[in-house]
């Protein structure tokens, strides 16, 4: 009898363990659901959450329930997602973007970069996209002529500079940027043609000739028409023998510079500057002509016309 009932209290006692256990796995649970709620409202209107809610989102891992995000978000993009801020600073007062223009978007800090180095004048924004890169153009104080073959994008794009209050310096064009290239005249062109999808990164060495809707010969040879004075942004991943080679496409060569392009120390893309737009030479526009000053003639007072 004693160790009927001794075996019995052991037994009790398992039971308010596991249901005590069970319990405080619950209360955990429904804390971190809260907290994952509660950090996207904070992040949402750029707010830092308590470091309560940190610590129940980092410490307990719970299977079974996905974190959500916007309505409309695929899974594709979904990481491209979480980085929304890095692609516009000001997306949650009303920036839209289709699938495509997630992971093809320049991130802003690398597009504020690309409009530094601009120097002045108009800027042709080849392949715009959603706008990111003709955004910061324009906030340069340049004139900005923003082109795509896709109708959608260039509303989406006029909608992203309405945000940043820019839509006054950006003329949209829907249209194809090979048969307007001719009749385009400008003081730089900018090149970030579609690198053909996330896939790209899976490519150990990525070919100009990869690039869309033409290979990167036949781009560059359409925006010289236009001008000399040119800035690609290419995969992180891009043959660099390949992009000095293009400099060569002019008769006399190009200057050219690469640089690395970084956003939170990790490599982004690559930017090849050619032209007047190499080793951060300043453009000047005089009288409708683009020049480009450079050491020498800071000594001597001559302008040598790019």
């Amino acid at each position: 009898m004693e160790s009927s009932e001794l075996s019995n209290k052991r037994t009790r006692r398992r039971s308010k363990r596991k249901l005590s256990k069970r319990r405080q796995f619950e209360n955990w649970r429904n804390c971190f659901l809260y907290s994952v709620e509660t950090i996207e409202t904070f992040t949402r209107h750029g707010l830092k959450p308590p470091p309560s809610f940190c610590f129940w989102s980092s410490s307990v891992k719970i299977k079974g329930r996905k974190r959500t995000t916007e309505t409309g978000i695929s899974p594709l993009v979904e990481k491209y997602w979480l980085q929304r801020y890095d692609l516009f600073s000001s997306y949650d007062d009303g920036i839209k973007m289709d699938e495509e223009g997630w992971f093809s978007v320049t991130p802003e800090e690398i597009a504020m970069r690309h409009a530094e180095r601009s120097g002045g004048g108009c800027v042709i924004d080849c392949f715009s996209g959603v706008g990111g890169n003709a955004i910061q153009f324009a906030k340069m104080c340049h004139h900005v002529v923003a082109i795509d073959i896709d109708p959608q994008k260039v509303e989406l794009a006029f909608n992203n500079a309405k945000i940043y209050g820019v839509e006054d310096y950006i003329d949209f064009i829907i249209g194809d940027f090979f048969q307007l290239a001719s009749s385009l005249k400008g003081d730089v062109a900018f090149l970030a043609p579609p690198w053909g999808g996330p896939s790209y990164k899976t490519i150990p060495t990525f070919s100009l000739d990869l690039l869309k809707p033409k290979d990167g010969y036949s781009i560059f040879q359409a925006a010289q028409a236009i001008t000399p004075n040119i800035i690609m942004f290419l995969p992180r991943n891009v043959d660099l023998r390949q992009v000095e080679e293009l400099s060569w496409l002019s008769s006399p060569p190009l200057n050219i510079e690469i640089e690395e392009n970084h956003v939170q120390n990790h490599l982004k893309g690559i930017t090849a500057y050619f032209g007047g737009t190499a080793f951060g030479k300043k453009m000047e526009v005089r009288e409708g002509k683009t020049f480009t000053t450079c050491g020498l003639c800071k000594q001597i007072g001559h302008n040598c016309h790019s």
